[in-house]
């Protein structure tokens, strides 16, 4: 573990506990949104027979934003990329924090290297949020997620020498308090409510993990695992295009459900008197 990670610790572990110390009130709405279609460019994400994650998930991501832009106006949408090209992960949350953004909603394919019997079995969506991996096979899918930042250059500048293949590099995220658990956690559910109603129907709930993406990003934060890519079935179903509408219009909803309760709900923080 390198000082710069060890600092980054220490500054954790204030935050945690000087929180309370601030006291606001915030009007919580949703006036800007951040899309992030996951990997591209040099980094494929899973790749099964027929198709790559990062063109699936650009696909259901425009999709997705041009639905916000028909029905919100009023709403600023934003994408980490709109064409075929590879973002570093911090970049994703700098530009969500550079923008401003309300809510920032990453997607994804799903994937899992095992036997031909145990990836045709395997399959369903699953929404994350940020937060410290509950079991080992929340941490290796973390960890999957991450190791992307190896292939970027001067990553371990970057991340404050966050290492992605080691374990105990994960600690970091049992000690940053996420102020934006509540929102996050909401958004995520009805991701998981709606997506019950498209293509693919297994729910495999809601779950937290180390996920670099969310990290970085300081505003209520969702990764979206639209399926596997692994299973051939699945596979077939997120290549085609009436699906990827179908997910895109599932998202929509939840992101219609959410921005209609932040939008009439106030905050406060602390004691205001």
């Amino acid at each position: 573990m390198t000082i710069s990670f060890k600092y980054l610790l220490i500054t954790a572990l204030f935050f945690c506990i000087s929180a309370p110390l601030f006291s606001r009130s915030v009007n919580v709405g949703v006036k800007t949104v951040v899309i992030d279609p996951g990997h591209g460019g040099r980094d494929p994400g899973t790749v099964g027979k027929h198709i790559k994650e990062k063109d699936i998930v650009l696909s259901i991501a425009l999709r997705f934003g041009q639905l916000v832009e028909e029905w919100f106006p009023d709403v600023r949408v934003l994408y980490t990329r709109k064409t075929d090209v590879f973002v570093d992960l911090y970049k994703r949350g700098e530009f969500a924090n550079e923008n401003s953004a309300d809510i920032f909603i990453s997607i994804h394919a799903n994937s899992i290297d095992a036997s031909e019997e145990e990836r045709n079995a395997t399959s369903g969506n699953e929404t994350w949020i940020m937060g410290m991996h509950r079991s080992e096979e929340n941490l290796r899918v973390a960890m999957m997620e991450n190791r992307v930042i190896q292939t970027e250059d001067r990553y371990e500048e970057n991340y404050g020498g966050f290492d992605p293949t080691e374990p105990e590099s994960y600690i970091v995220f049992s000690l940053i308090q996420d102020v934006y658990m509540e929102q996050s956690l909401r958004m995520a559910e009805y991701i998981q409510n709606e997506m019950q109603n498209g293509p693919v129907r297994r729910n495999r709930g809601v779950k937290q993990a180390g996920y670099v993406v969310l990290w970085k990003t300081a505003a209520p934060s969702v990764l979206i695992e639209t399926g596997f890519v692994s299973n051939p079935k699945e596979e077939k179903i997120l290549m085609d295009a009436n699906n990827q509408q179908q997910i895109a219009e599932c998202i929509f909803r939840a992101f219609q459900r959410y921005k209609n309760d932040m939008d009439r709900i106030v905050y406060s923080y602390g004691d205001d008197k």
